[in-house]
């Protein structure tokens, strides 16, 4: 695979957090009298206002963004446990040694993604794009153009890693080589010949003259 920069999901994709995000939404979907399980089986890689859009039809945007508030502190301030994916933080770090772009596009919250990045020690991203930098989230193609606009970098020369179903379609939809993460957590998708890998440990980057070459063992 052939791009000049990365982009990197960050829950299920960099660190090991889907377990969490699950409980937490458990815990609010049994809260309001909610199905969880139907919870969890939609929010997977959209911003928690997309989830509280839906299951709260008839709140008001005051109401929403106090549901919004309270999972938001509850998910920065409990994150123990988390942590990165094998490889993770040894890759990252040599793509700043290789000066190579990176970014991380999340749909959580800056709050949110702050902590998780802190919790785990990953590198400081170059570019971070968050919720609160978006109109449209995921599957929305309008993270990961924002993600290539901020490294300055043409969206199909970037590779995009992700594991949920709605990001993979943001990055398709924006263009983007995709690289399908699989762990033990992720929902399997079936989605044919692209890229895939379980962590990070196998992963090679070769520089070229104006580019760079990924491998994938």
């Amino acid at each position: 695979m052939h791009c000049k920069a990365l982009l990197f999901d960050l829950d299920g994709t960099l660190v090991t957090s889907l377990n969490f995000v699950e409980h937490s939404w458990t815990r609010w979907a049994e809260m309001h009298g909610l199905c969880a399980l139907e919870v969890r089986n939609f929010l997977h890689g959209k911003p928690a206002i997309s989830t509280l859009r839906h299951f709260l039809p008839q709140a008001s945007e005051a109401e929403l963004h106090h549901q919004f508030l309270a999972l938001e502190e509850y998910e920065a301030t409990h994150t123990e446990g988390i942590e990165a994916l094998p490889g993770a933080n040894t890759f990252l770090t040599r793509l700043n040694e290789l000066e190579i772009p990176w970014g991380i596009v999340t749909s959580g919250s800056m709050k949110v993604a702050a902590a998780r990045i802190r919790q785990t020690g990953l590198p400081l991203p170059p570019v971070l794009i968050t919720s609160e930098n978006i109109i449209h989230g995921k599957p929305h193609p309008q993270p990961f153009l924002l993600g290539a606009e901020r490294l300055g970098i043409q969206p199909e020369q970037c590779a995009a890693f992700e594991d949920s179903l709605a990001g993979l379609q943001s990055v398709w939809a924006a263009g983007c080589q995709a690289v399908e993460v699989k762990t033990a957590h992720s929902v399997p998708h079936n989605l044919g010949q692209i890229p895939a890998l379980e962590d990070y440990c196998s992963i090679r980057i070769s520089p070229r003259y104006d580019h760079f070459f990924l491998s994938f063992q």
